[in-house]
């Protein structure tokens, strides 16, 4: 896809992997919404913060509805907000449970349901869904957040199928451990420079939104290089 003046939309747009994909989109001459709960740190010509919570469908809804009306389609969708609790299964409080999952599956959904029919209708679009790769393989006292990312890796790999010949796109990324405040709910773990950078992360996925219209990335699994020692 050639991104110049094409309109993206990225939710949790004000930090780590969100926030970069912003800034690099922008240096591609992309028009960029970031959809936020809270203030967008980004101040560019070409993009607009909105504020809404993706789990609430009123929210999100009103905040689409403002960007469909003023361009009739949107071409990139960077699902990207959402949040990990850890802990015992037993353990873990329920509101937690169900804020993993109306942030990390609803929401996702919800905003790939807005955005689906001007992507057929005009026949491109590219979807780009964060998983990690505790979407790929099972941790301990991570039962609530992976079963959100295998939730993410089935829905994805159903809808590159379903929409595949309609013209748009449906890629699911799977980052490893990367240098944000994702960990901020967990003690036990320090942000390091041995995890993946966020700008790296985001340029990979522009690499994928950059690809050929017949070349199609459905999976792409990203992991720190251990150091030698």
């Amino acid at each position: 896809m050639n991104l110049n003046n094409k309109v993206a939309v990225v939710t949790g747009a004000n930090k780590g992997i969100g926030l970069e994909c912003v800034k690099q989109l922008l240096d591609e001459n992309c028009v960029v919404y970031g959809i936020c709960r809270s203030g967008c740190s980004t101040s560019h010509e070409n993009f607009t913060c909105l504020h809404a919570d993706v789990s609430n469908l009123d929210s999100l809804k009103t905040a689409m509805d403002t960007i469909l009306a003023k361009h009739g389609a949107i071409d990139i969708l960077i699902n990207n907000a959402g949040l990990g609790y850890f802990g015992l299964c037993e353990e873990i409080p329920l509101e937690q449970w169900h804020e993993m999952f109306n942030t990390n599956v609803t929401g996702l959904f919800y905003a790939t349901r807005m955005v689906l029919p001007g992507m057929k209708n005009q026949g491109s679009g590219h979807i780009i869904n964060i998983a990690s790769i505790a979407g790929l393989e099972g941790y301990q006292q991570v039962s609530g957040y992976c079963a959100t990312k295998f939730a993410v890796r089935g829905f994805s790999d159903a809808l590159y199928k379903e929409v595949r010949d309609k013209g748009v796109k449906v890629t699911c990324i799977y980052p490893g451990s990367v240098k944000t405040d994702f960990f901020r709910h967990n003690d036990a773990i320090t942000p390091h420079d041995n995890m993946l950078m966020p700008e790296d992360v985001a340029a990979q996925i522009l690499w994928c939104l950059k690809t050929p219209d017949n070349f199609h990335n459905v999976n792409v699994e990203i992991r720190p290089l251990k150091p030698r020692g």
